[in-house]
Parts: structure tokens; sequence; C-alpha cells
């Protein structure tokens, strides 16, 4: 499939119009236009001159993905091209209203077929040709409705019509080239080049023949090309195209860094570990276009009621036009002129507008704050969630062990941690890991033990100074007699979820360390704040016993919690919530797969790792959830917006058609009540890219 990006395509109807057109040529079944991106996708066996006929019928044409800058310049010109008609056909509108009491009519009537002919030749042309194929789109009412307006001779009221339509094209126009402009300029943030380094020579090549194994040169200033892992030097790096977090992180040797972050100050040598297209950023950028281009339950309602609805009104105005002089001897001329006037309320551009300008500002405002919707439909879910399920380890925990607690049995506290951290400092285990961070606090010098061995199931007996010391679980004292205070002790850690290591000599209980998955600082808030946003239930699904997942509920405030959770067990706990209202699960992309796709919505957080990418219909692209409940906010804005676009867009016209019980309605009002609800729904789409920093962040 070849891939184009078009412009001058004035509205989402005239898009789905193209689209059709395009779909009858040779070979051009499978092609989609997207109104949202501006995007057209054609199969390469397509002849390209007759695509490109098609579109200049609309005032459409190719931007070659190449874009250089005159084809910029083309499009900038076009725009102004449109504005100045306008503008000279509204000035030709009023020397003719002027002179109309002054001069002759047929200057008067010149004036004002001039104006409407420059304002509107594009309607006239495109709905003419529809009127010959007994097509009806909203061209074509136009155009019956203005040359019906010229043969009972309301020349005024018809010049007025075709410069409002004008008008009304052109303000649509720049309201979905605004939020395309917003989206594109986030996509900017891909870097084009990078500073490869071989055989010691330096020389800059495109970002697109980068290979795994090459080794780059990062500046200050300038963005990493790809992911990779730095092997020379230390800076601070700006996270913010990955993650949303404007903070910048520090790096140095050993530590893997994001294509698309930006390199503060130190220079930085870094081998590639991703090819450009599979780096995070890339599918970050990918999934976003993608996500602009699939359509939401209530779009597709929208257009296939917009697809009914234009018919309707035309017998509705042709109703109007008959029944009153037919059945109540009214006069033809005064209401077939009310006829016309219903004919151009017929248009539906404001109602297909009412969804795709809120859903691609709501798509790029999360987008900005490091958070991907993998589509509308997403971002729609998203706001229409009441119950949130956390997996524990990683989401509302740190995911590793921390020491919690510090029992020590012996007067000398220094020699405890001397010892155990003597035993430890060349350990892996995870639990070794958490107790040394803690022993480094002290700053005790350690020894080198003279004797280590390690007991499967128990822990590990050392030789220190030609003394033996035990370090492990319960069994690994069973050699001594334990006080009733140290059982105690041990039961209460127990109670409390810790997970227990003992230091013991030959003689006696030295002390115990208690350890847990530390609780992220943010969590109690966060689950506050989700509250506040509108989220009814949180769950916390864990695998870990009772204790561990009560103390940890009652610390963040989770509504309840479900302990002992192998990973079936989680989606059956998913089912049974989703039976109650609408679930989000959130977990880390891996462990908790199942459940993520059980659930209405799966949120996988994982700072750009695959898996969390490839899993989840939305990723927070931190390691950790604090700006959860603005993507909330953001979604709920998003649906409320086309909810009140939709009533905005069928209300004006409604009310507009009352006026036809009366015989009130005019064309130009009727033109006004499209015109009106385009610029409203335009506008209050366009709001949700307004950011509100104070609420955007929970830390």
């Amino acid at each position: 499939m070849e891939e184009y990006r078009i412009k001058g395509l004035s509205c989402a109807h005239c898009a789905a119009e193209i689209e059709k057109k395009i779909r009858s040529l040779e070979h051009g079944e499978s092609a989609t236009l997207n109104y949202n991106t501006g995007k057209l996708k054609i199969d390469e066996k397509v002849d390209l001159k007759q695509v490109e006929k098609i579109l200049s019928e609309d005032g459409a044409f190719i931007e070659k993905t190449q874009a250089h800058h005159h084809e910029h310049e083309h499009s900038h010109h076009q725009g102004v091209n449109l504005k100045f008609l306008l503008i000279v056909s509204t000035a030709l509108y009023f020397i003719a209203f002027f002179l109309e009491k002054q001069t002759n009519s047929f200057l008067v009537i010149g004036l004002y077929l001039i104006a409407m002919v420059i304002s509107g030749y594009q309607t006239f042309l495109k709905g003419l040709k529809n009127l010959v194929k007994l097509k009806f789109n909203i061209d074509t009412l136009m155009t019956v409705a203005l040359i019906g307006a010229i043969s009972i001779g309301e020349w005024k009221e018809a010049t007025v019509v075709a410069i409002l339509f004008g008008l009304n094209e052109y303000l649509e126009g720049i309201g979905m080239e605004k939020a395309r402009k917003s989206m594109e300029k986030l996509l900017e943030v891909a870097p084009k080049q990078a500073t490869v380094l071989k055989d010691g020579i330096e020389k800059v090549v495109p970002i697109e023949s980068l290979q795994v194994g090459d080794i780059v040169l990062v500046k200050p200033g300038e963005k990493i090309p790809s992911d990779g892992v730095v092997m020379e030097g230390k800076s601070s790096v700006n996270e913010a195209a990955i993650t949303g977090e404007s903070l910048p992180v520090e790096k140095e040797s050993g530590e893997t860094v994001f294509g698309g972050s930006i390199n503060n100050e130190g220079i930085l040598k870094i081998e590639i570990t991703k090819s450009y297209e599979d780096s995070s950023l890339a599918k970050i950028l990918h999934l976003v276009e993608e996500a602009q281009e699939t359509k939401t339950p209530t779009e597709l309602f929208i257009n296939r009621f917009a697809k009914y609805y234009t018919p309707l009104i035309m017998i509705v105005a042709v109703l109007v036009m008959v029944v009153p002089p037919l059945f109540f001897g009214a006069e033809w001329n005064k209401w077939f002129y009310q006829g016309l006037a219903v004919l151009i309320v017929g248009c539906p551009c404001a109602l297909i507008l009412s969804s795709p300008i809120a859903i691609v500002s709501g798509i790029t405002r999360n987008a900005r704050n490091g958070i991907l919707v993998k589509g509308g439909v997403f971002l729609e879910q998203l706001g229409k969630i009441n119950t949130i399920a956390f997996d524990k380890t990683g989401t509302l925990t740190k995911g590793e062990p921390h020491v919690e607690k510090v029992t020590v049995y012996i007067d000398d506290q220094d020699e405890f941690y001397r010892i155990i951290g003597s035993i430890e400092k060349n350990s892996s285990h995870p639990l070794a890991k958490a107790i040394m961070k803690k022993v480094v606090e002290t700053e005790v010098a350690l020894h080198d033990p003279e004797e280590i061995e390690t007991v499967s199931g128990q822990g590990i007996i050392a030789l220190i100074q030609g003394k033996r010391y035990w370090v492990g679980n319960e069994k690994s004292i069973s050699h001594l007699q334990i006080t009733e205070k140290v059982k105690a002790d041990i039961e209460k850690m127990k109670e409390e979820g810790l997970t227990l290591v003992l230091l013991a000599d030959e003689r006696q209980v030295m002390g115990l360390v208690g350890i847990s998955d530390e609780i992220r600082e943010e969590s109690k808030s966060l689950i506050k704040a989700l509250h506040q946003a509108g989220i009814q239930h949180t769950v916390m699904l864990t695998g870990d016993h009772q204790k561990t997942a009560e103390k940890v509920a009652r610390k963040v405030g989770v509504t309840e919690y479900y302990a002992n959770l192998l990973p079936e067990d989680k989606v059956e706990k998913v089912k049974e919530l989703a039976l109650k209202g609408k679930v989000a699960m959130i977990g880390d992309g891996i462990n908790d797969a199942p459940a993520l796709a059980t659930a209405d919505l799966g949120i996988a957080m994982g700072k750009g790792t695959d898996s969390a990418i490839e899993t989840a219909d939305i990723v927070l692209m931190q390691d950790h959830l604090g700006k959860l409940p603005s993507a909330i906010r953001t979604a709920k804005k998003v649906n409320r917006i086309i909810k009140l676009n939709i009533s905005l867009a069928l209300g004006l016209k409604l009310l507009a058609l009352l006026l036809t019980i009366p015989g009130l309605l005019t064309l130009w009002i009727a033109i006004l009540s499209d015109m009106g609800a385009t610029i409203l729904v335009t506008l209050i789409s366009l709001t949700i890219l307004w950011e509100n920093k104070e609420h955007n962040v929970i830390n």
C-alpha cells in the first residue's frame, strides 16, 4: 500500500465521498482516506493521475511524503486564496446591497451573481454533477437551494447563502487542520539523522540507515537517534517525548536510553540496540497515527445517521413546499422559499464534525503527557470506566524488596549490620540487595568471610573472623532455642505481611529484618485522585498472601482487594467485576496479559517496554500511574464535548426547522444555523488541547 498526505479536504463527508470514488477505480477497492489524519492509502497499482483528478474535483491535492517547501507554500496559498475570494465576494455583496435602490437592477443582479460565483463555484460544479447522477449530498442540497432562490428572484439571499457556506467550509477546514497540526507537532519529535562513529571517524547518516550495534555520538542539545545503551559519558536526558515527564533523568555508562530523548549537557557514546523502526519512539508515533484512523461507535452512528438524515430533510423540504399551498391555500412563492431554507438546514456538516476534532484533540493531549491511547474507541471507553483493577506488584508498589523493619537483639547495632552486610554483599538475591541498601546507609566497614556456604531452602552459613553465622529464614536457626520475645517478634512481623530474614550466631538470634515490596509514594494520593475523577471502585488483585494484600490495600485506600490469585484467578475476578460496570485493568503488560485482554480496557505501564506497548489498549509510558487521573479526566471531557456537540448541531437545526411552522425560516437563518453549529463544535472541541497543569500529574 502507498501512503499520501492529502491537503485541501474541506469536510469529513467530502472525504468519505472522495474515498468512495477512488474505490471505484481499478485496484482501488482497498483505498482508505481518513479525514482526521488527512492520509490516503491506496494500492500501488492504482492510477495516480485518476486519483489526482478525483481529488482536484473537490479542491484537494496530494502533498508528496517527501514534502518540500514549495508544497507547503501551495497549501498555504490555497488557504489564502479561499480567504481572498470570500473577502472579495463579501465586498461585492455590500456594494450591490447599497446600490440596490440607486441604480438599475441588472448591475445589482450582476454583482450579486459574481459574488455568488466567486464564493461558491466549487460547490455549484460538484452539486450540478451530483444532480445529473441523482446523488444527494451537501453540495447537491446547496446547489438546489441556490438555483431555487435565483428562480424566485431572491438574489440577495442566495448570495448571502453562498458566501456563508463558503465561510463555513473554510472555518471547518481550519478547525480540523488545527487539530492535525497539533498532532503533527507531536510527531516532529522523531530525530532525522545520527552521528555514527566508525574507526574513529564521525559520519552523519539518515536515521533509517542505523543498524543494531552501531556506535553513535550524541552531543549536548541533540536527540538520541534510537534506543540504546550508554557506553561512555554521563549526562542528564530529557525523556519527555517518551514518558511525558519534563524532569531530566541522569544517565551514565551501562544505562538504557530511548530514541527521541534529548541529551542535555554531556557527550554520550551510545550503542544502538534497536533499529529506528523498532524503537520505542517509532512504535509510539505509529500507534498515535493509527489511533486517529479508528472510528468510535459514536462516529459510526453519526455517519449512519447523516446518511439517512439528508434524504429525510429533502422529503421534508418537498412537503413544506407543497402541503401548505395545496391543502391550505397558502402562497406558492412563500412556501417554495421556506422549502429551500429547509434544504439548507439539511447540511450535516456540524453533526459529522462533532466527534473527529474532539477525538484527535483528546488523543494528542494524552500523547503529549506520555499516555498512548491506541484509538478513539479506547478513549471513549476510558471516559466510561467506573472500576479500575490494579495488579499490586510494580503498579501500586515499586516491585522491588525494601527493608521496612529491623529488630536487633545485641547491644552493638553496627556489629549486626557489619555481619549481615559482610555475608550478603556478594549475593545477587533480591532480598540480599534490599538488605545491602540498608547496610550502606549505616556506613559500617565490612569483612570478607573466610568461608561461605549456601544451604538450599534455608539461607547462608558463613565464617567471619573465626566465628560462624547463619543468615536466612526460620529454618536456618533450627540449631537454637528461641526465646519467647523473639517468637513474638517473628509472629508480629508475619502478621504485618513482612518477609523475614534472620541473623544468628552459635548462641542466639542477633536480629530480624522485615522486608516488603515498597509502596509507591504516590499510590495513596493517586487512588484518592481517581475517586475524585469519577472512578467508583478501585480493586487490588495480587498473588501475595492475605496479610500483605491487606496491609497494602489499607495503606493506599483501595475500595476492595483480593489475595492469593493465580493469573487465571485474576481473569475470573475481572469477569466478575465486569458484571457490575465498565472495568479497566492495570498491569505491567507481561504477567497480566490475560487479565488486560479480558477487561473492557487494558492499561499497561512500562516506560516503553515492547510487551506493554503491544498488550494494552492504553499505555502509560512513565514507570508510575501519576498521570492516569489526568487521562481519565481528558477522556471524560472528550465524551462530554461530543455529546454537547451533537446536541448543539441537532438543536440549532431543530430550532431552524421549527421556524417553518409560522413561516419565519429564511435562507440566511438556515445557513447560519449550520454555520453557527460548525463554529461552536470546532471551538469547543479544540478546548481539549488546552493543558491544565494544576491537575496534570500526581506526585
